[in-house]
């Protein structure tokens, strides 16, 4: 049978794309992960890394041997996961994963008044991509996540009890004083009259860069990029100097500047709207807290798509 910690010292070689990286995650030196690499490939009878100038890279027996590993972390942390709600039964925690948008907009509401009403309940959240609040959910590292979907990127409803909170339009972000801005209200502006414009756009291969991406091609152009920005506030800032034009969720922007126009596409617009959901495993029994905290945020999605 193999052993198991040098499957996870494999994952995250694989992962890392470094033995010493791997050693320092799983609090190893250097040379005794080398020596238990060695021992798990005599296991495996065949090569699993090869090793590069400068890293290393799995063979095709590793990649295989790296997809169980990272199954069999994930059951770890579930264990873990499992112990730690039974640990903390006598005062009760409730742990949350949000991201940035939905942390600064609907999460606020719900958890003030969850604190009020259960101060004795520990809160807990934490912050991800859709991929990390995803891993979280599987391991039990959170009980309730908020999550984002587009048409293209559905949350996989298998693994998660989903409830559809509220749909997240993209909008325009223009200057304030541009002609675009007058459009504000009208619901008219379609986006292949944009064609002509430059653009500010997320960078990192940020989701709303391909929302921006793919809207464009449907529109019949690609889009001139001018700049790439790191936050929506800057985003704000280069619209607003009139280094061109963007696209955001409109939840991104429920503060935005007084220097920009937010202004809504056309019924006929290829933009796409995002849902924001709540998802729990369907593998993990929901605590008492669960059920409170999911009325509270449909109530506070109800607040926000009112306003």
């Amino acid at each position: 049978m193999m052993n198991v910690r040098r499957l996870l010292l494999l994952a995250e070689a694989a992962e890392r794309g470094s033995l010493t990286a791997a050693a320092r995650a799983m609090d190893m030196t250097t040379s005794a992960a080398s020596q238990q690499m060695s021992l798990l490939e005599r296991e495996a009878g065949q090569p699993l890394l090869e090793r590069l100038p400068r890293g290393v890279r799995t063979t095709p027996a590793g990649a295989a041997l790296v997809a169980r590993g990272q199954a069999i972390r994930r059951e770890l942390r579930a264990v873990q996961g499992d112990l730690d709600a039974f640990a903390n039964l006598d005062r009760g925690t409730l742990r949350l994963g949000s991201f940035p948008t939905a942390s600064a907009s609907l999460l606020p509401l719900a958890l003030t008044r969850f604190r009020q009403r259960h101060p004795q309940v520990q809160t807990v959240v934490r912050a991800g991509v859709l991929t990390q609040l995803c891993e979280m959910l599987h391991s039990g590292e959170v009980e309730l996540a908020l999550l984002w979907d587009y048409q293209w990127n559905r949350v996989e409803q298998d693994a998660f009890e989903v409830t559809h909170l509220l749909d997240d339009p993209t909008v325009l972000v223009v200057p304030a004083d541009s002609e675009l801005a007058d459009k504000d209200g009208q619901e008219d502006i379609q986006l292949g009259e944009l064609a002509g414009h430059e653009w500010i756009i997320r960078a990192d291969n940020h989701p709303v860069a391909d929302v921006l991406r793919r809207s464009c091609h449907r529109a019949g152009f690609t889009p001139r990029i001018a700049y790439e920005s790191h936050d929506y506030q800057e985003a704000q800032a280069m619209v607003a100097a009139g280094l061109g034009i963007a696209i955001a969720p409109r939840l991104a922007l429920t503060s935005h500047r007084d220097d920009v126009r937010l202004v809504r596409f056309g019924t006929d617009t290829p933009a796409p709207v995002r849902r924001i959901l709540l998802a729990r495993s369907r593998t993990r029994a929901a605590t008492p807290t669960a059920p409170v905290m999911t009325r509270l945020l449909r109530e506070a999605a109800a607040r926000l798509a009112a306003a």
